[in-house]
């Protein structure tokens, strides 16, 4: 695969992925709070096995394609390692920040742990929307 490619396919799974957490941080998450308690739980894992399909695929595609693009890629210099460690950061945040207050709501409806739950998702909102600034600039710089 040629690096052109390589990043597009980096270029397209972050602005998908970017895109799908806009979405959660803005929309979704926020509309937690709007659930009522006694439908919460049955809510809740609705949401935990409809956004696995959507989102655990392309989680674990980007996780592997930024990972072959750092080590396939010298030529485009520190950004390499940049575009790699945003993706680690989005998996760290995911798995020992959501995945617990996630865990807790599977307990019951819980404000406090949909506040922290929207407060802490910013890293990964971050993380992603800069990841595909960084792949958007690389792939102009690459073409």
């Amino acid at each position: 695969m040629t690096l052109p490619h390589l990043l597009l396919l980096n270029f397209a799974l972050a602005a998908y992925l970017t895109g799908l957490i806009w979405t959660v941080q803005l929309v979704h998450y926020p509309g937690f709070a709007q659930v009522a308690p006694e439908k919460f739980p049955a809510f809740h894992r609705q949401h935990s096995t409809r956004i696995s399909w959507v989102v655990m695929a392309p989680m674990v595609l980007e996780l592997g394609l930024a990972a072959w693009l750092a080590w396939l890629a010298p030529e485009l210099g520190a950004a390499r390692w940049w575009q790699l460690a945003l993706v680690l950061l989005v998996w760290a945040s995911t798995f020992f920040i959501t995945v617990p207050f996630h865990n807790r709501l599977g307990q019951g409806y819980d404000y406090v742990a949909i506040d922290g739950l929207v407060r802490t998702n910013w890293p990964r909102t971050l993380a992603w929307t800069a990841r595909t600034g960084l792949l958007g600039w690389l792939l102009w710089k690459v073409m």
